[in-house]
């Protein structure tokens, strides 16, 4: 019994500073953003409460629809894009060996440079008048205006931008199931081929099931990011031309930097906790494997 309590004490004194860290930096700020949600607060006077306003005009504002309709296109998107791409590139580097390690350098090397710096390239690369449409041109054709057509329910802006998302984060999907991949006994493999298994029938049989946790937290990630998708599309559009590209993570941005409704903005960021919670419960559930 003596040793259960200091175990206990030893466990609570390594968790302390963590919980702290969680506490002040994560949840205060949380619940403090949710208060400012049902207040008119522009952070130069007192906060005042104000019910639910900024959840009505939410309802309301055309801009706030435009960025939950694209916000919704992109975590639908990611997560189907991600999971097809990342999939077929860890199944192909895990079944082959010579320059296995440059490829898979070479396709996680944009996760970990700055959004920010790639926000600004491909920007120049589809500019109306240099990069891809600048090519086109040597050839005779003219290219569409990449950043700037706004027609269509989901514009032409959107679809480039999301292209730009994928090439930068289908390595960290492709990663992870690499490295549940690599877990996996090759003597199931060896058997199933015994058995008269392709390759492609032992990988819907045997590797897709055993990795399914893995896809679990990797959609989950995916989710998560999409939904609170800024720096790339700030970079290359700032939401533009006419708020088409605006999601709601840029439309907080706008609200809460630039015209000081903290309030407002608190409501958008409080719709966006929201939406992160359902996602990772609902993928959560989806991709639930029952213990042995």
């Amino acid at each position: 019994m003596e040793k259960l309590l200091k175990d206990k004490k030893a466990i609570a004194i390594f968790v302390l500073p963590a919980f702290l860290l969680f506490t002040f930096i994560l949840f205060i700020p949380i619940c403090q953003s949710i208060y400012y949600s049902f207040c008119d607060y522009d952070a130069l006077t007192l906060p005042k409460f104000v019910g639910l306003k900024n959840y009505k005009n939410l309802l309301i504002d055309d801009v706030m629809k435009t960025s939950l309709k694209n916000s919704v296109f992109f975590l639908i998107y990611s997560c189907v894009t991600q999971l097809i791409m990342g999939l077929i590139l860890a199944g192909l580097l895990t079944n082959i060996k010579a320059g296995r390690n440059f490829f898979k350098n070479v396709i996680y090397l944009p996760c970990v440079l700055s959004s920010a710096a790639l926000g600004l390239l491909w920007m120049f690369i589809f500019s109306p008048k240099l990069g891809i449409n600048q090519i086109l041109a040597k050839y005779g054709m003219e290219g569409p205006l990449w950043l700037m057509d706004i027609k269509g329910f989901i514009t032409l802006p959107m679809w480039v931008i999301a292209f730009v998302a994928l090439w930068q984060y289908v390595g960290q999907s492709m990663m992870l199931y690499m490295a549940q991949i690599s877990g996996i006994s090759t003597s199931l493999y060896e058997a199933s081929y015994i058995d008269g298994c392709s390759k492609l029938q032992s990988f819907r049989n045997i590797t897709l099931p055993l990795i399914k946790p893995m896809v679990g937290t990797a959609m989950s990630l995916n989710a998560i990011g999409s939904l609170k998708f800024f720096d790339l599309i700030f970079n290359m559009t700032e939401g533009g031309p006419n708020h088409k590209t605006e999601v709601l993570a840029t439309h907080l941005y706008t609200q809460g930097f630039k015209f000081f409704k903290y309030g407002y903005a608190s409501a958008i960021g409080t719709v966006l906790l929201v939406l992160c919670l359902l996602m990772t419960f609902l993928i959560n559930r989806a991709f639930r494997t029952d213990d042995m």
